[in-house]
């Protein structure tokens, strides 16, 4: 049989619709996802009758194939995904987590009108700052405080208002880069401001900003290397320094603290990152720092400082172009309430939970994945437990090693690439890591109920290979 009559043997798509296992699909889905599904794979059948002489027409692998095509196209893009890979705030997978506070509050005003510019007091307009900026100056000792879209706005936005058509001091050791390749110099150049860089990559000393201040000097910039560490032979200025040193010229000093940390969390093992408070308390005009990492909250740039440096960002014309919606308001308000108590914020914004969460509890909740995964899979797999490090993430405590137990998998009939392979490309996908020919899931990651997920979903990819 030669290729053109092979091709006239195909369906219509008209005689298509009346199949059995078409009609199922139609009680499920859009009429026209159905029918753009039918004709991509009778257009794929059709360039396989072309390319290969000895293909036929098959109805039940073209009806196959578009049912594997409608449940991709049926699926969301942004969807939600299990991290078992002990990275806490992974940019990749979303960052931090929301509290269920912060869900339920966003849940809320998404499906109802809300507060967000309306004073119920005065029957009036208000502002969107008042649901975050009690909080925030509560929280951080601060005058005042805004939110916008992300931490580089946030430094976007400092640096238009003080430092457009002048110069911005900064030390070359802080002209860091951040995720997705934006750097400071970037953000400085596109602010208006002109850069001027002091001392080296390595040390800076106070002579060094004192010499580059001059009459066209409209801020100081301190950015914390919260993301990566220079050690050996280096040195850099102080905060308190710099401020006093701002005092004497009249220059606001800014800093950009970068992950943003409210609670010390020194006492829980972890290394030491300055809080926002304590800058605030060291009497620095300006404070930043993101939302979504340490934080634990949305995505957002928090700017907390003197009453006067606030209010003049709030009436920056950048500030509409760079405020926040009011579903992650919402979200935000909920996180910073949560932290007036310590206790309920360590419990309760899942970041928190990760970072502190006990070795012995993560040790357990391993053991117990491990064991039930080898009860689940009898002789199919190899499992045990191992000691490991979980990952901060998110440009956050670069150096902390935090001990963690993984439980390790070890399929005997395929390989360990070919079962991360199959976990990610499931439903939900599960992320995880590969060390030493064996799969890692580090507990410290998976949220209330996913553990049981992640057996299931290997117990269900071993099966299916047996």
């Amino acid at each position: 049989m030669d290729t053109q009559e092979r091709l006239r043997r195909l369906p219509k798509v008209d005689d298509l619709l009346r199949h059995s296992r078409v009609l199922e699909m139609l009680e499920d889905h859009p009429r026209p996802l159905v029918l753009e599904v039918l004709r991509e794979s009778l257009d794929l059948t059709r360039k396989r009758l072309i390319a290969d002489e000895r293909a036929s027409y098959d109805e039940a692998t073209l009806l196959a194939e578009a049912e594997t095509r409608l449940a991709l196209k049926s699926l969301p893009s942004l969807r939600r995904v299990i991290n078992a890979t002990g990275i806490i705030v992974h940019t990749n997978l979303g960052r931090s987590i929301l509290s269920k506070k912060a869900v339920a509050a966003v849940t809320e005003v998404a499906g109802s009108y809300s507060t967000l510019e309306y004073d119920t007091a005065s029957g009036e307009r208000g502002s969107r700052h008042v649901h975050c900026e009690e909080l925030l100056c509560r929280l951080t000792g601060a005058e005042a405080a805004m939110a916008v879209n992300n931490n580089a706005g946030a430094v976007m936005i400092a640096l238009a208002a003080f430092a457009r058509g002048k110069e911005a001091v900064v030390s070359r050791g802080q002209l860091v880069e951040i995720g997705g390749s934006f750097r400071i110099p970037d953000i400085m150049r596109e602010s208006g401001a002109t850069m001027v860089e002091v001392g080296t990559t390595n040390k800076t000393h106070l002579r060094d900003y004192e010499n580059a201040i001059t009459e066209r000097t409209g801020l100081i910039l301190k950015v914390h290397s919260s993301n990566f560490r220079v050690v050996g032979f280096t040195q850099e200025v102080g905060l308190s320094e710099l401020v006093e040193l701002g005092a004497r010229h009249g220059v606001v000093v800014f800093e950009d603290l970068g992950s943003g940390v409210i609670i010390d969390l020194r006492r829980y093992g972890l290394p030491y990152e300055p809080t926002v408070a304590e800058s605030v308390a060291t009497g620095a005009g300006l404070v930043s720092c993101s939302g979504d990492k340490l934080l634990g909250g949305p995505q957002a740039g928090i700017l907390v400082g003197s009453a006067e440096i606030i209010q003049r960002l709030k009436k920056h014309p950048m500030a509409r172009a760079l405020r926040l919606d009011k579903m992650t308001l919402a979200a935000l308000e909920a996180t910073l309430r949560t932290y007036i108590d310590t206790e309920a914020a360590l419990a309760e914004i899942p970041t928190l939970r990760m970072l502190v969460m006990p070795p012995a509890e993560v040790a357990e909740r391993a053991a117990a994945l491990a064991s039930r995964i080898a009860e689940e899979c009898g002789n199919g797999v190899e499992t045990d437990t191992a000691g490991d490090v979980s990952r901060a993430g998110g440009g956050s405590l670069p150096l902390a090693d935090i001990p963690t137990t993984v439980a390790r998998v070890k399929p005997r009939s395929f390989s360990v690439t070919e079962l991360e392979r199959r976990l990610r490309l499931g439903e939900p996908p599960i992320v995880a890591r590969i060390k030493d020919e064996r799969l890692l899931i580090d507990p410290r990651t998976l949220c209330a109920g996913e553990d049981a997920e992640v057996v299931s979903r290997v117990a269900s990819v071993l099966s299916n290979e047996a």
